[in-house]
């Protein structure tokens, strides 16, 4: 498990190739926030996980995959995973973020990340305006 890489995996390339080609900027792995998000927009205050399927108990056919060796262990490894990642989505709610997850196997399905910015866009955070000057004249 040392081996397996936490930062700049595949899928967390992809995309964050597709949101900066579709003009979004962002910042990466923001520790100040919790769970240390792979991407950040702080424009939107949005945090994105990608998530790998099988790390992280998707209900797809790579996360639904038993473990030969020691099932036990993974078992509570995954479900502990998970509770992890509903306790830093909560977190980050109450500081006033959105949590989005990108699952592994979705990061090949355009239609997928197309929603994902949408969802990222309805999230603006808009300064807020500066009171008129009352005008002379």
């Amino acid at each position: 498990m040392k081996s397996v890489g936490r930062k700049d995996t595949a899928p967390e390339l992809a995309v964050r190739r597709y949101l900066h080609r579709r003009g979004l900027r962002y910042r990466l792995h923001v520790g100040s926030l919790p769970g240390t998000p792979d991407i950040v927009l702080p424009r939107y205050r949005t945090a994105i996980y990608v998530h790998g399927c099988f790390w992280h108990g998707h209900d797809c056919r790579h996360g639904s995959v038993q473990a030969r060796t020691n099932p036990e262990y993974w078992r509570s490894k995954i479900a502990a995973n998970r509770e992890r990642d509903a306790r830093k989505a909560r977190a980050l709610a109450e500081l006033g973020w959105s949590a989005l997850v990108v699952w592994e196997c979705e990061v090949a399905n355009a239609e997928v990340l197309d929603a994902l910015i949408g969802r990222i866009r309805r999230n603006r955070v808009r300064a807020p305006r500066a009171p008129r000057r009352p005008q002379s004249g």
